[in-house]
């Protein structure tokens, strides 16, 4: 049966590769000017600009949408999404005790945004589309103040909320077809609401930044204008671009003293406007939407993109620098090279990534546009990655320059699912959609087909082959695990179950076989007959799509769509750590070859390392 989680200790989260690009206002500097801020999952990482140490805000249970840094960086504040018909959390934290100040809870299944008053003592937040309201909440009281409905009932979404530079009893919200100046009462607890008049003009405004000295507030529209509204009059004073408008909308706005604006579009549009004329003094143009804009000192701005990029971008001549890079789409397969744990592959749509495993930095992008890398490897020699498509192919690289080495065309007619390679990495076994089984002689610069087995009815999900290169097993949705001989081409042993098998492997001494499917569980095989030696409760609810054993052989971990990774014993069936992190369901992990580290990737784009708890057992 599966342990209680209470009872389990916490696995320790060391590093985080991702950065959630889709956030509105989601990449913040720090008042200090040393940390940057964003969100990832249901996480929110603090990370050094300098030593680029991480440390980490816990206690979201799905994805953060919006996130917040007080005027001094004494809190940070930030709302999630959640499911339908339940309550969406609004966390706020204490900065220097990296600990939770307060939770806040009255918001129905999503949390547009937030903002934070002048003088930190109120916080705005702005419910999405099934909630439609906006609620100020007293900091130092941990509880609401007043609320209203955020815009009228023929308007549409409210997108935005701004307070304020000066005023504290002052904030804007803005929409689709809404603007609007709030203003609080704070002895009645009340926020009355005055429209703002844009004459002939309909806008949805995305973002809102007020200036310095709170007589105006800018509005950036999806049909690529900037709107500049008196905050006293409510009326609009002008508007513009007129002609040469952002393609795609504006996404991001932030004002530079009271002169110019830094302006992010969506087509990756980042431009310096001149406040007076709306002109651009100065454009670059970078790939994604830009939903992120902040400033770090007088010289010098950070941009984040839809991509998942970090941008560091000088005032001066607009050059740049990518200082943080991810996957932007969920992440399927992971890999480390034999016998080395200094970096490890991924693979999502469009490319494979290699990472340094030490400072989280990518060394390599190979990129395949429109097309989805379902299975990555090092091949044991070192010399190349091979790569499983959903276009069919099969594709060797260079780890060095990602040069592609050879491409095997039509390996399989449904995409290629699974593959590895035998230890003297002069073969490689795949499996496909369709259910094949094949296997390929790899010489320089070519290739042949030796043989293709066929006798699953469904996707092979995993490929694993014994260290003398004899045999394999491969595991599919059908409800099969496949021995097979790899000298005669034939079944050896077959294990059936009532699930579909979503990864199997071979323990250290490879006697013994592990699997884990839909069915929550994980059953322990016997190699030689096929005979089941036990069954393990792995989770509560959803599939385990991952499974490691350590190289020790004394410990394994899984994670799978209940997004927790736990770590076992492997004698005594029992978990002894889980870690908790992961926002989207957990695709693979893999333990690192010095068992030193623990790596899992998930359909959130989230690459996370985890300090395995255990030091290796050296076995004679």
């Amino acid at each position: 049966m599966i342990a209680n989680d209470i009872e389990m200790e916490k696995l320790n989260l060391t590093s985080t590769i991702g950065f959630a690009g889709k956030v509105p206002g989601g990449l913040l500097i720090h008042p200090d000017e040393k940390h940057i801020v964003y969100p990832l999952g249901n996480t929110i990482v603090v990370k050094n600009l300098s030593t680029h140490l991480q440390r980490f805000l816990s206690g979201h249970n799905d994805n953060v949408s919006c996130v917040t840094i007080s005027k001094t960086g004494y809190y940070i504040a930030s709302g999630q999404q959640t499911h339908m018909g339940f309550k969406a959390e609004v966390i706020i934290w204490n900065y220097q005790e990296m600990q939770i100040h307060c939770r806040l809870l009255l918001h129905k299944v999503n949390v547009e945004a937030i903002a934070f008053s002048p003088n930190e003592k109120l916080l705005a937040t702005l419910g999405g589309q099934d909630d439609g309201s906006v609620v100020l909440w007293d900091i130092a009281k941990k509880e609401a103040v007043c609320g209203a409905a955020a815009a009228v009932l023929s308007a549409g979404v409210t997108h935005c909320v701004a307070f304020a530079s000066i005023n504290n009893n002052v904030f804007v919200t803005g929409g689709n077809k809404t603007l609007r100046v709030w203003e609080l009462d704070i002895e009645k607890r009340i926020i009355q609401p005055t429209d703002c008049s844009l004459g002939h003009l309909k806008r949805i405004v995305q973002c809102i930044t007020v200036s310095d000295d709170d007589h105006y507030m800018y509005c950036g529209t999806t049909s690529g204008d900037i709107l500049q509204i008196n905050m006293k009059t409510k009326l609009l004073s002008q508007y513009g671009p007129l002609k040469d408008k952002f393609s795609l909308g504006i996404l991001s706005i932030l004002l530079k003293d009271n002169k110019e604006f830094l302006i992010g579009a969506g087509d990756g549009t980042i431009s310096l406007v001149k406040v007076d004329n709306f002109k651009r003094v100065r454009s670059i143009k970078v790939d994604g939407e830009i939903t992120s804009l902040t400033l770090f000192g007088q010289t010098q701005f950070f941009a984040g993109t839809s991509f998942s990029q970090i941008y560091q971008i000088k005032f001066e001549d607009f050059s740049y620098q990518v200082i943080s890079t991810c996957h932007y789409a969920k992440v399927l397969d992971i890999s480390f090279p034999k016998n080395y744990s200094r970096l490890f592959a991924t693979c999502s749509i469009n490319d494979i990534r290699i990472w340094n495993a030490e400072t989280s930095k990518e060394l390599l992008r190979i990129v395949i546009p429109n097309m989805t890398c379902n299975a990555v490897e090092f091949t044991p020699d070192g010399k190349s990655i091979i790569s499983a498509w959903d276009d069919g192919k099969i594709r060797a690289f260079t780890p060095e320059t990602g040069k592609l080495k050879f491409s095997i065309h039509d390996a399989h007619n449904k995409g290629v699912t699974a593959l590895m390679s035998t230890s003297d990495s002069k073969r490689i076994v795949s499996g496909g959609g369709e259910g094949q089984v094949r296997v390929w002689d790899i010489k320089v610069n070519e290739y042949k087909m030796v043989q293709a087995m066929k006798e699953h009815k469904g996707t092979v999900t995993s490929v694993k082959i014994r260290s003398n290169d004899l045999q394999c097993i491969t595991s599919s949705i059908d409800g099969t695990c496949i021995i097979w001989d790899l000298v005669r081409f034939v079944r050896h042993q077959i294990i059936f179950a009532n699930s579909m098998f979503k990864v199997v492997c071979y323990r250290p001494d490879e006697c013994q076989i592990l699997t884990a499917g839909t069915d929550h569980k994980i059953s322990c095989w016997e190699t030689y007959d096929g005979s089941p030696i036990r069954e393990l409760e792995g989770t509560k609810s959803g599939s385990i799509n991952g499974l490691d054993i350590s190289p020790d052989g004394l410990y394994f971990v899984t994670g799978g769509e209940d997004k927790l990774i736990k770590v076992w014993r492997y004698n005594e069936g029992e978990i002894t750590h889980i870690g908790f992190g992961h926002c989207g369901e957990i695709n693979r992990l893999k333990i690192c070859p010095l068992q030193k580290h623990i790596v899992s990737v998930s359909t959130d784009g989230a690459i996370l390392r985890w300090k395995f708890p255990y030091e290796m057992t050296k076995t004679s």
